[in-house]
């Protein structure tokens, strides 16, 4: 199947190995991988900002360079929960446009849900030794329903130890603009989910968007910690993670 791979301009500008480990992940799958090499942003930011216009434009990007893979997958929930649940609205009222992008959004995924439901991969290329614990990014979970399909694979990693911190479902306080804009709120978020993660005694942290990794990574090694490291769930089941 042929699969276009939705790297996320977060991903590409902040920490491209994800985007690598996510490719791999595809390919150890029988994927023939897709990355069109003019792809940006998702439309999120203006569209959550109200800047339609911009978010109508760049979903249309998206349209034309991947409605002709089988499927799209990110290693986002936040964007692929941009695709399927939003770009809908952006598009009503033309009535051609949304059928195609209604065929779009059916077919795209969030990484760990392609993985588990659809490629339905028996073995992962990873290993690591030691214990993590998940957070529930809100998009994948709220907006795509992603919740046991990441467990489900994290399990099949040899040597790995899931150990659930408390209120894993809670939000991290990043909320893309949220975070810009209701900065105190998010900064208390923040520390209330660091919290949990050091009371969970995990050496490290893994999910599913970049986003939260930043923000809750910042928080950490703002609060001392230096020792939890923040990982992507693509970079665990790739055995992207470094020494």
């Amino acid at each position: 199947m042929r699969v276009g791979l939705f790297v996320t301009c977060l991903v590409d500008l902040m920490r491209p190995g994800i985007g690598f480990a996510a490719l791999e992940l595809l390919e150890h799958a029988g994927c023939e991988v897709v990355v069109p090499a003019t792809q940006t942003c998702c439309g999120q930011p203006g569209y959550n900002s109200g800047e339609r216009d911009s978010a109508h434009a760049l979903a249309l990007k998206v349209l034309e360079e991947f409605e002709r893979c089988d499927y799209v997958v990110a290693p986002s929930g936040s964007c692929a929960g941009m695709i399927r649940t939003h770009y809908p609205d952006l598009f009503r009222g033309e009535p051609v446009l949304l059928a195609r992008i209604e065929r779009l959004c059916a077919k795209t995924y969030e990484l760990s849900d392609f993985l588990a439901r659809v490629a339905r991969i028996e073995t992962v290329p990873g290993t690591y030794a030691g214990t993590v614990t998940y957070h529930d990014s809100c998009s994948g979970l709220r907006e795509l329903g992603v919740k046991s399909q990441p467990r489900e694979l994290l399990a099949k990693v040899p040597g790995l130890v899931l150990k659930e911190m408390r209120a894993n479902e809670t939000c991290c306080g990043f909320g893309g603009t949220f975070a810009v804009k209701m900065g105190d709120i998010s900064s208390r978020m923040a520390d209330d989910k660091c919290a949990n993660i050091d009371a969970s005694g995990a050496d490290a942290v893994v999910l599913g968007d970049l986003g939260c990794m930043l923000n809750i990574e910042g928080r950490l090694r703002k609060r001392g910690n230096t020792r939890t490291r923040v990982l992507h769930v693509a970079e665990v089941l790739a055995g992207k993670v470094e020494a």
